[in-house]
């Protein structure tokens, strides 16, 4: 991985380049790429179901999207999906452990992108980001428990179960990864 800003919360970050990928900020040639996210019944098929895509295209800002840690998958210069570390919100359903971190993993990609190791190559350069920029901080990921692609991608990114529970009418599981702390 290589790019800069890595080491520091400011956003937006210098876009990280992977091997295959760039990783940025949302920029407004990305609107139709966010309304397809959310319009599809595949990619919203274990968060909730997919929201009309004419309603998107009257409430979708100029730029969706466009918040810290927000990240655009960009391949050959198009949007294939977007990863996100989102504050844990305290009053969402599910256990409140301090031990799972201040943020949680967020990622949705395309259909078409889907099967290539995207996700993993964008998650695992977007912890690798906050990892540095915040040494030592446990990340949560949440997904269903019938999800085996996320179980699966949860698992190759070094997260570890440490509860699940019903929320949303399924079984939820809820996965931790503590970095490697620091040595001092």
């Amino acid at each position: 991985m290589t790019g800069t800003g890595t080491a520091s919360a400011d956003w937006p970050p210098t876009p990280i380049r992977t091997g295959r990928l760039v990783l940025r900020a949302a920029e407004g040639r990305d609107r139709a790429a966010f309304i397809a996210l959310f319009a599809s019944p595949e990619v919203t098929a274990y968060t909730g179901g997919p929201r009309p895509r004419d309603e998107l295209e009257r409430t979708a800002p100029a730029v969706p999207g466009q918040r810290p840690r927000c990240f655009v998958a960009e391949l050959d210069g198009t949007m294939i999906g977007m990863v996100t570390l989102d504050e844990r919100n305290p009053e969402r359903p599910g256990p409140a452990r301090p031990d799972a971190g201040r943020v949680e993993l967020g990622y949705l990609f395309l259909p078409h992108a889907w099967g290539h190791g995207y996700a993993a190559e964008t998650c695992t350069a977007v912890l690798g980001w906050y990892a540095a920029a915040h040494p030592g901080e446990p990340v949560a990921l949440c997904t269903r428990t019938d999800n085996g692609r996320a179980l699966r991608l949860a698992a190759k990114l070094g997260f570890t179960e440490v509860e699940r529970f019903a929320a949303y009418g399924a079984e939820q599981w809820l996965g931790v990864r503590h970095p490697a702390r620091p040595a001092g």
